[in-house]
């Protein structure tokens, strides 16, 4: 078996996969500090709750976003786990061809999203991830990624209503019943959603128009991606655990360097 580990600004997931097949997932929050002891209590304990023994993790593979947290997480997965946990980053083999002009800024969980969706579904494929940020990227037909739109997520937006507005109040992000809202709750409900909803269109077909490719696939991912994905026709697959796909094909791709 091997451990996954998506480090996200918001939440660190992880997941367990014995062979292609995704035995658990479990999440922990990102923002609180901690030590490399208590990481590994916790990830011990989680890999116990989910019956699996921690002597069964034969490899782990991390991508992260929020680098302060590394030294503690990886301590934990080398003195509990007893395995050296492969960090994506330069020199990781993923079977992309990076053609940004600038490689070294582009985000591993860019990274792991976009080789997920170009194994799965090929190329040209655009990736959304409804996370911290929405992201938009671009693998063409062969396989190179050097094209990528970054935009606030739903999430933050919300974040921005509730904490600089004194009067609107924190709120669940949910489609409302319909876009003339009448009241509070539901008027931020509708301009966030369907906010979202209008950006996510016109990037799609803004990509589509410029690229001139008209057979693009568009898959989505992230916490908040299948309440987009199920109000729009022009995204394709909504596919959960994208990220997670990522990291183990780019194991096994480095497996067997």
């Amino acid at each position: 078996m091997i451990l996954v580990i998506d480090v996200g600004n918001t939440n660190i997931t992880c997941g367990v996969y014995k062979g292609k097949e995704l035995v658990t997932t479990f999440r922990i929050t990102t923002k609180i500090k901690r030590t490399s002891d208590e990481y590994g209590m916790m990830l011990t304990h989680l890999l116990k709750m989910n019956e699996i023994k921690t002597q069964d993790i034969e490899g782990a593979i991390m991508a992260s976003v929020v680098p302060n947290v590394m030294h503690a997480l990886n301590g934990a997965i080398v003195r509990y786990l007893k395995v050296n946990a492969h960090i994506v980053g330069p020199g990781t083999k993923t079977g992309i061809r990076i053609t940004n002009d600038n490689p070294k800024e582009i985000g591993p969980d860019r990274i792991v999203d976009v080789v997920a969706a170009y194994e799965k579904y090929g190329g040209p494929v655009l990736v959304l991830d409804f996370g911290t940020a929405t992201t938009y990227d671009l693998v063409t037909e062969d396989g190179c990624f050097g094209v990528g739109i970054t935009a606030p997520g739903i999430a933050i937006s919300a974040k921005a209503l509730w904490e600089d507005t004194a009067k609107l109040p924190e709120i669940e992000i949910k489609k409302p019943q319909s876009i003339l809202a009448r009241e509070t709750v539901s008027s931020m409900q509708a301009g966030l959603v369907y906010g979202q909803i209008g950006q996510t269109e016109y990037i799609i077909r803004q990509v589509k128009k410029e690229t001139g490719i008209e057979n693009l696939k568009v898959i989505a991912t992230g916490g908040l991606g299948r309440v987009i994905a199920d109000e729009t026709e022009m995204i394709d697959v909504y596919d959960k655990t994208l990220t997670l796909e990522g990291l183990r094909y780019i194991y096994e791709k480095n497996r067997k360097l």
